[in-house]
């Protein structure tokens, strides 16, 4: 829809300047709008009216189908699938009926990896996602998630994306595509696209507005402590954190979400240089800038009162809150103009967004003509959705070990084909759980839905062939000397359940001996897998011969040193989401390839961290306890592409201007194979120490069976010239293989 410009600035010209800032407020949370009648009907909450009269419209409502432990929204009291229609009705119809303009509410839903309500489509997490190296798969992903929010009357999604993987203590490593800004940068690229479409063609017409979090360099807080100071310098910044949000502005992002952290003392949501001189005079975005959930009242300290706190973030430019009380207090400053402008320029960003949902009213109308949600597209996009995350999911799993002892994966699969075989035991606290495949901001979902590794087992085996042991005496002594394999399904969770204790931000607050060990507000310092669970697989190692395949699903780069040698296979599968149980019985039973590459780097020991693919400094051999410290690199992966050979390998400086054009021709065994391909590139020869390799490209390709095809990488020189003067030399290596590597050198001009 169109932007009637003059309509807009009517509508600003009849405000006060209650009403303006009550445009800018998401303070009160959505799922407490609604209540039920008598009759089990939806009907208005009191404190929605409330909200609706003391500013004379609402601005946005947050979290009005959220459903989870900290909201306490579940199947007995949540809003169902089959009712979004009617919430959805009863909270426009009071905003139109009550609010002073016209105006509708813009409804915002968490959509981190799918939409966070009961019945919603459950993605892998960011880290899962990463793993497939597939943007593509994740546009048409995030397009099936958006067409479901879309459909349930949904206008803003927020979503994950901007944040890199520095510090495996952070509890929401999860929520990053993993360690490497080109990727974050492509896979932030896919969301927009997917869910706005090309140039926003989908806003309002199928898709939602996308608000990107978390801005910025949340990912490099002083030793993984959730929210605390990023100390980096601006090059670091603008290496490292800035490109995933610059591909979200070029992608056209409608909004951008400011993080809790400070950047070298200064708070993302108070930092004007971030939020106008970077994001609006520099990239050019024209959207809008969201805080996050009471990050304004936090400045509490800094700017001296809750009432200038909220000034502080409107003047750095904030445009939304978000539960906060510091924009509530923006009328104490109805006589100051700076405050008056700056409400005024994010009132206008405010009803533009509005306008593309037609949640304006039309020349002549008194209120707005809001189209109601369809329960057929609502059912049509779920579907569409579920599909999507089973792809998703398949694309995720990562072969990390292959071989370690005498068996094989192949012998594996084998074994457990071989109905004569001994029992499969499947072992681990995970062996059969659901909720750990799913990450944190997930919603409930129903039973009939849930699985988990030995579910699934059991129903392509039988219950005589496949057996329980979530603890090692949980099977007797002759059935594990009985046992063909053993699947040990380990890792970490970041489920909550309905008892837990949370922060007022939603963040877990106090974590029991067996609860949540991952997600936001659950930094560990010591990132070994919890549970003693190393110590576990030692004495299932202790009780059998058969050979041991470990199902790693991590959060967060764990160390699996000792999961490693003591299985024969190892799988990495990130939280694969709903799927993620399916996901891991394809590979083990129908033989499914692995495309997924590690998205993270693996460390060997836990206090040898951070580190990372792109540190300037090796860390091997500094420790003199830990000579090694990397367990698996980033992007190792043994699975679908390990068959595949390359040869003529080369570079090009010459025929495209401004950039180095690498060819290889990768040739398919007998099987085919799909995956991504990757270039990495190490710089010599300018100003500053150079990283030990970059991303600089990848493809994803699949490749049928005996198949050869040439492959062209295009890296920007921009990319790799760290200074603008002087000779540039660049080597460029294929998946880390030292005998694919091509060197090139950039002249001092192009």
């Amino acid at each position: 829809m169109s932007i009637n410009c003059a309509a807009v600035d009517r509508l600003i010209d009849s405000m006060s300047f209650t009403q303006k800032v009550g445009q800018l407020n998401q303070r009160l949370l959505g799922w407490k709008s609604v209540e039920r009648n008598a009759a089990g009907r939806l009907v208005a909450s009191d404190e929605l009216k409330q909200e609706i009269d003391r500013w004379g419209g609402l601005g946005t409502l947050y979290g009005l189908l959220r459903a989870d432990p900290w909201s306490g929204q579940h199947w007995g009291n949540g809003i169902r699938p089959e009712e979004r229609t009617e919430a959805i009705a009863v909270v426009q119809q009071t905003v139109l009926e009550r609010g002073a303009h016209g105006i509708g509410v813009l409804l915002s839903e968490e959509a981190p990896h799918g939409h966070q309500a009961l019945g919603g489509t459950v993605l892998p997490t960011n880290l899962g996602l990463g793993a497939t190296f597939d943007p593509q798969g994740v546009q048409e992903a995030e397009a099936a998630v958006a067409a479901e929010l879309a459909a349930s009357g949904i206008h803003i999604a927020l979503v994950s994306g901007l944040d890199i993987a520095r510090d495996p203590r952070w509890g929401r490593c999860e929520e990053c595509f993993g360690e490497d800004p080109l990727m974050a940068a492509r896979m932030c690229e896919a969301i927009v696209t997917g869910m706005q479409g090309e140039h926003r063609s989908k806003v309002g017409h199928g898709g939602v507005a996308v608000v990107l979090k978390h801005l910025a360099a949340q990912g490099e807080a002083v030793g993984g402590r959730n929210g605390q100071s990023a100390v980096l310098g601006p090059h670091d910044l603008h290496e490292i954190h800035l490109p995933p949000v610059a591909a979200g502005v070029r992608a056209g992002a409608l909004g951008f979400m400011a993080a809790y952290n400070d950047i070298d003392s200064v708070p993302c949501c108070a930092n004007p240089w971030l939020l106008k001189d970077y994001l609006r005079d520099q990239l050019g975005f024209d959207g809008i800038v969201m805080a996050d959930g009471l990050a304004v009242d936090r400045l509490e300290d800094m700017a001296g009162s809750i009432p200038a706190a909220g000034r502080a973030a409107l003047l750095a430019g904030v445009d939304v809150s978000l539960w906060d009380e510091g924009f509530t207090r923006l009328e104490e400053y109805a006589d100051d103009e700076q405050v008056v402008a700056a409400v005024d320029t994010a009132l206008r960003r405010v009803l533009e967004v509005k306008a593309m949902f037609g949640l304006l009213p039309e020349d002549g109308a008194d209120t707005a003509a809001i189209a109601m949600p369809s329960a057929d597209a609502i059912a049509q996009a779920t579907a569409d959705g579920r599909e999507q995350a089973k792809r998703m999911a398949r694309e995720a799993i990562t072969l990390i070990n292959d071989g370690q002892s005498a068996a094989t994966l192949d012998d594996i699969r084998s074994v457990i084909a071989d109905a004569q075989a001994g029992p499969v035991i499947v072992a681990g606290p995970f062996a059969d759980d659901f909720g750990c495949f799913l990450g944190d901001y997930t919603a409930p979902l129903p039973a009939d839905e849930q699985s988990s590794v030995y579910r699934q087992l059991v129903a392509r085996l039988g219950e005589d062939r496949v057996l329980l042991a979530a603890k090692p005496s949980d099977a007797p002594a002759d059935q594990w000397a009985r046992a063909s394999t053993v699947v040990f399904v380990c890792g970490s969770t970041s489920e909550r359940s309905y008892d837990s204790e949370f922060d007022d931000n939603g963040a877990a607050k106090a974590v029991t001996e067996y609860g949540a060990t991952c997600g936001e507000g659950v930094d560990l310092s010591d990132i070994r897998l919890p549970w003693r669970q190393d110590d576990m697989l030692g004495e299932v190692a202790a009780l059998t011969t058969a050979p041991i395949v470990s199902v790693a699903v991590c959060g967060r780069a764990h160390v699996l040193t000792d999961v490693l040698e003591r299985s024969a296979v190892t799988i990495w599968a990130g939280y694969a989401g709903q799927y993620g149980p399916q996901a891991v019985a394809d590979v083990l039973v129908d033989g499914a390839d692995m495309s997924g590459r590690l998205p993270v780097t693996l460390p060997a020991y836990p206090a040898a961290i951070p580190v990372r693919y792109n540190d300037r400094q090796s860390a091997a051999h500094v420790y003199k306890d830990a000579a090694e410290p990397i367990l698996r690199g980033f992007g190792y992966g043994a699975g679908s592409l390990a068959a595949v050979t390359f040869s003529e390998m080369h570079a090009d400086t010459q025929s495209h201007p401004g950039e180095v054009l690498v060819q290889v021709t990768a040739h398919a065994d007998d099987h085919g194979a799909a995956g991504a391909v990757n270039l990495f590139a190490h710089v010599s020869g300018g100003r500053r120490i150079p990283r030990l390799a970059m991303l600089v490209d990848s493809v994803y390709m699949d490749l049928n069976a005996g198949e050869r095809r040439d492959i062209a990488f295009h890296v920007p020189c921009d990319h790799l010239r760290e200074v603008g003067d002087g000779q540039v030399q660049v080597t460029c290596t294929l998946d880390g293989d030292s005998t694919h590597t091509v060197t090139a050198t950039l002249p001092g001009e192009y």
